[in-house]
């Protein structure tokens, strides 16, 4: 049996802080976006706090009513669009790990609070669009991280159970988002989110690095 047809433990991954360090381009589009106008806006730290919740949800705090909301997410796309390849950068080790999971057979998914357009973009970007059979953006399910709808809604279009699976990511919503779908999750400490920030939803394994997760995989498959 080949590498590609062995059944071996799904792994799902957040994108924006636990694939891709976009966040200043994240924070850098709220300053642009909220630049635009007038009335409330968040701090930097504010900003980076919300990151990997839906961007409307992001939005809400700060704007005065839809039509607000609106414009200053057109302008928050704006920034992003223009500016993505200038702001990001791949978190050291990531091509080389997702090639040994691709080779190896494990099936992958990205689960993200992102548009489908925007994870594309991204992993288009890198060359890594390759390695995923699926892709999870916001407008595939109704409800959004830390709700578990979308990490099942990966593995169903993967096929697996969440006991075969791992979801890896860098916050808090991602760690209640699997562990209320039955998922193991393996939290990173390199994000948008502190190693304290990220406590308290209890992920069941922590990474220090990236190719950390090679053996990391290995012992949690066999818990």
């Amino acid at each position: 049996m080949s590498a590609r047809t062995r059944r071996l433990p799904a792994i799902l991954f957040d994108m924006d802080g636990t694939l891709l360090d976009s966040i200043s381009l994240i924070v850098e589009s709220a300053v642009f976006a909220f630049d635009g106008r007038e009335g409330p806006r968040p701090t930097r730290a504010e900003w980076q706090a919300l990151i990997g919740t839906p961007l409307d949800a992001m939005l809400k705090p700060w704007s005065v009513n839809e039509a607000d909301a609106a414009f200053v997410k057109a302008r928050y796309r704006q920034f992003q669009l223009e500016n993505h390849d200038r702001f990001v950068r791949l978190y050291d080790g990531v091509p080389e790990v997702l090639a040994e999971l691709h080779q190896r057979g494990h099936p992958m998914a990205i689960v993200s609070s992102k548009l489908d357009v925007g994870i594309r973009r991204s992993m288009d970007y890198f060359d890594l669009t390759k390695y995923f059979d699926v892709i999870v953006g916001i407008e595939h399910t109704q409800h959004h991280k830390p709700h578990p709808e979308p990490v099942q809604f990966a593995l169903t279009k993967l096929g697996v159970g969440a006991s075969d699976a791992l979801f890896v990511g860098d916050s808090p919503h991602d760690v209640e988002a699997g562990n209320a779908a039955g998922v193991p999750v393996v939290a990173v400490t390199w994000g948008a989110y502190t190693r304290e920030e990220i406590a308290h939803a209890r992920p069941a394994h922590w990474l220090d690095t990236m190719p950390d997760l090679l053996p990391a995989i290995e012992r949690l498959a066999v818990q």
